[in-house]
């Protein structure tokens, strides 16, 4: 099997094809930036990007994605090494505490940008309802989209 994966094609042995994306992601290819949280797809720690569309690998079978475009977070970034202009952001508006739930923001806000290019604070806050964060950084979140997604 081959998962195209931030622009690159990734060989998975056939073996992979029942285990969910996220395992696969970060223990059989070394791509950890996804984190494993709640393990049933409710709080986005493992957000990914299918096709463009915010994911959650942790309960996506790897064979559902074989065919696919994936980005992960270790992706986001320009092919020029430029961080993406959320990561930008996010930096600048010191979001990250902790940082365990980064990565998923991080895609949520990306899929948001690409689908909807000019988001009311409706569409914002739907985007990124479904993504926890125990440090309480959702205002910085907020400020964020509305200076770079807005």
């Amino acid at each position: 099997m081959e998962l195209q994966i931030n622009g690159q094609p990734y060989a998975v042995a056939p073996e992979w094809r029942d285990e969910m994306l996220l395992h696969v992601l970060r223990e059989h290819l070394g791509l950890v930036g996804s984190k494993f949280g709640c393990g049933v797809g409710l709080c986005g720690a493992c957000t990914v990007l299918l096709d463009g569309t915010a994911t959650r690998s942790c309960v996506l079978p790897l064979g559902a994605a074989v065919g696919h475009e994936l980005t992960t977070i270790e992706g986001l970034a320009r092919d020029d090494g430029q961080l993406h202009p959320l990561q930008q952001a996010w930096l600048e508006e010191q979001v990250p505490q902790c940082g365990y739930c980064q990565a998923g923001q991080l895609m949520s806000a990306a899929a948001l940008q690409r689908g909807n290019p000019k988001p009311d604070a409706a569409a914002c806050e739907t985007a990124m309802a479904g993504n926890l964060c125990r440090c309480g950084t959702q205002q910085r979140i907020r400020n964020v989209l509305i200076k770079v997604v807005r």
